[in-house]
């Protein structure tokens, strides 16, 4: 499911009103933040120093080899699914019911005009009105929604070239298409030991910030599957530093996962992340998961479902043989590379990555805040 990536690439393509109307729901607190971030941040956030002894990587990666490492992307790929769902046992059902109805009463009062009625005709006129409702209804809200999971990419990928130096994300054009950056303008949220405590059930972040690409906007992936605790993110991201920094000698080389709809895939997706914590839970707790079965199955069904309806990401040729002896290095992504619309509404959202200059001040003990307030109300 692509529902925050292409949530993220509206957020940076927003229109003005739209963009206007976002501002409005957001509490002062949360502006403040939004512009609470200095140069110093990124460039302590930015590094590729051993974070780790332990490099190991929890997949699923599709391809490691001398030239390039290819894994998959996605922020909700456990509650894929639940659209294809909705999809295939609301909408579809309601337009064929509606349909087949609407053609059946038409039919018989073409076939047999002597049962004729006016309820009859009423009847297949409405149904037939119902049925083209549900279908302009759905193709031009549902479908889009739809495409987060069916009839698109089988998967987000990211690919580490080490050969170029380059990273190259492959996604729908509705989450923002496919972009290439230089690896070591890549950040990582798996960084810090003290973050630890946060990332429990989150997945390894890379961040690509306007002021290392040149871009108008922020870009991201997150990579892999959930992590039980920080330090399996921070392993996951040592693997692909020294993957990129030293080479494939210097990580254990990882199982390769398959490019086709595995319903192992798809059945496994819904318990990333819970492993640690259903062997530390009690036995009730462990009692009810086995009652919700039947949800896991027809969830899981659904997700194996959906990666049949998509079809397998391929890259461009430039990137499919970038690294190889004689062919050109791909071309990082400008700004240039983007329609002129999304190039404007881009630029016109482009201030929410800005930087504060300088060094973040450091913050003042609480009694001493405390202090200074009372003497400025004195």
């Amino acid at each position: 499911m692509y529902l925050i990536e292409c949530g993220l690439w509206r957020i940076a393509t927003e229109t003005a009103a739209e963009r206007k109307k976002t501002d409005a729901d957001k509490s002062p607190s949360e502006k403040r933040a939004d512009k609470d971030f200095y140069d110093s941040d990124l460039s302590e956030d930015v590094h590729f120093n051993s974070v780790s002894d332990k490099a190991h990587s929890r997949g699923p990666v599709f391809s490691f080899n001398e030239r390039y490492m290819e894994m998959r992307c996605g922020a909700l790929e456990e509650a894929r699914g639940m659209i294809s769902l909705m999809t295939l046992g609301g909408v579809l059902p309601s337009i064929l019911v509606t349909g087949t109805s609407g053609i059946g009463w038409l039919y018989q009062d073409i076939t047999t005009p002597d049962t004729r009625s006016i309820v009859g005709v009423l009847l297949a006129l409405l149904m037939t009105g119902l049925s083209a409702g549900i279908i302009y209804l759905y193709y031009t809200y549902g479908l889009q929604i739809t495409r987060l999971e069916m009839l698109t990419s089988r998967h987000l990928i990211v690919r580490f070239n080490r050969i170029t130096q380059q990273v190259h994300l492959h996604r729908p054009k509705s989450c923002g298409g496919i972009v290439t950056f230089p690896w070591h303008t890549t950040g990582s949220t798996a960084i810090y030991p003290a973050d630890d405590h946060l990332s429990v059930g989150m997945r390894l972040g890379l961040i690509w910030h306007p002021s290392k690409t040149g871009l108008p906007h922020l870009e991201s992936a997150m990579v892999g599957k959930q992590g039980q605790g920080g330090s399996e993110l921070r392993d996951e991201w040592e693997f692909i530093r020294r993957y990129m920094e030293e080479g494939p000698h210097a990580v254990p080389r990882p199982r390769l996962s398959t490019h086709l709809p595995s319903p192992i895939q798809a059945f496994s997706a819904q318990f990333e992340g819970l492993g640690r914590f259903v062997r530390n839970s009690s036995w009730l707790f462990k009692v009810c998961l086995l009652l919700l079965w039947p949800a896991f199955v027809i969830v899981g069904t659904a997700h194996w479902v959906s990666l049949m309806l998509c079809w397998r990401p391929r890259w461009p040729k430039v990137i499919r043989e970038a690294g190889m002896p004689g062919k050109p290095v791909p071309p990082v992504t400008t700004l240039s590379d983007y329609p002129p619309e999304i190039q404007a509404r881009l630029l016109a959202n482009a201030d929410r990555w800005e930087l504060k200059p300088g060094k973040r001040p450091e913050r003042k003990a609480r009694k001493a805040r405390a202090k200074a307030t009372r003497n400025e109300q004195s």
